[in-house]
């Protein structure tokens, strides 16, 4: 059974989805199966892992809105072989607001993944950055979540909004979800406001931070506007070295929990 986990953060420009398509990508290297639903309407998932989201015959939004259809008709390959993808595009943008009056819609991603997480090792969910209705739907859905925050000066503050809403969630629609962890990305180790962030956040968070910390790399920047992840663009950046070792350590503690 698939191991849900959504990457969210309220804040934009945090790495959020430069995190779950590195974090997917590497996972299928290590050959986990792995699916990477782009919940944000900007596609920016979808183009990070070269898929056009011009011309998908189904996104995340049919999903989402046709009560009728199943979650794996949406599902596309990718150039990886162990990695698939739901795609998304701004059609998603109608979801928050077509939701509003559904039965049951904080819960219509659950649903439609639960037959899928037999065919899959872990599902990773990109989630937009706000905390809407597509950014619930991806906790409500979710076992865990992972949380990237940027080391810089109002990094904190976002964070305990978003784990208040967390903990909503948690007593409100989805008592198993959990924070899986925080992980610290564009680490500049010449920038004592960077060390400063990470102190802050290990002193606060404690285990709950991952030890591996995503470097600032211009390899991880410049990736996907080449329509691919960072392991395939540059195996050998810090980047791709950072996201690699970070799917190991997520592998590790799921072998704990499980």
């Amino acid at each position: 059974m698939a191991v849900i986990i959504a990457i969210a953060n309220q804040k934009g420009g945090v790495g959020k989805t430069t995190t779950s398509v590195n974090l997917a990508a590497s996972l299928a290297v290590a050959e986990q199966k792995t699916l990477l639903i782009d919940m944000d309407p900007q596609g920016n998932a979808c183009s990070g892992v070269g898929i056009d989201v011009n011309h998908p015959e189904y996104t995340v939004y049919d999903v989402l809105m046709n009560a009728e259809l199943s979650a794996k008709k949406a599902v596309v390959k990718t150039q990886i072989p162990q990695l698939d993808l739901i795609p998304a595009n701004s059609d998603l943008i109608g979801a928050e607001i077509e939701l509003v009056g559904e039965y049951d819609r904080e819960k219509k991603l659950k649903h439609k993944l639960l037959p899928l997480a037999a065919d899959y090792d872990y599902i990773i969910i990109d989630c937009p950055p706000s905390l809407g209705l597509l950014t619930v739907n991806s906790l409500v859905a979710a076992a865990t979540v992972i949380v990237p925050l940027q080391c810089e000066y109002y990094a904190m503050e976002g964070l305990s909004r978003l784990t208040q809403t967390i903990g909503l969630i948690k007593k409100e629609l989805n008592i198993e979800l959990e924070i899986e962890g925080i992980v610290l990305t564009m680490f500049d180790r010449r920038n004592n406001l960077s060390h400063q962030v990470s102190d802050e956040v290990r002193l606060h968070f404690k285990e709950q931070v991952f030890n591996t910390v995503i470097p600032r790399n211009v390899r991880l920047s410049e990736s996907p506007s080449f329509g691919m992840p960072v392991l395939m663009y540059d195996i050998g950046s810090s980047g791709a070295k950072a996201y690699l070792e970070l799917a190991q350590e997520l592998m590790q503690r799921n072998t704990h929990h499980g």
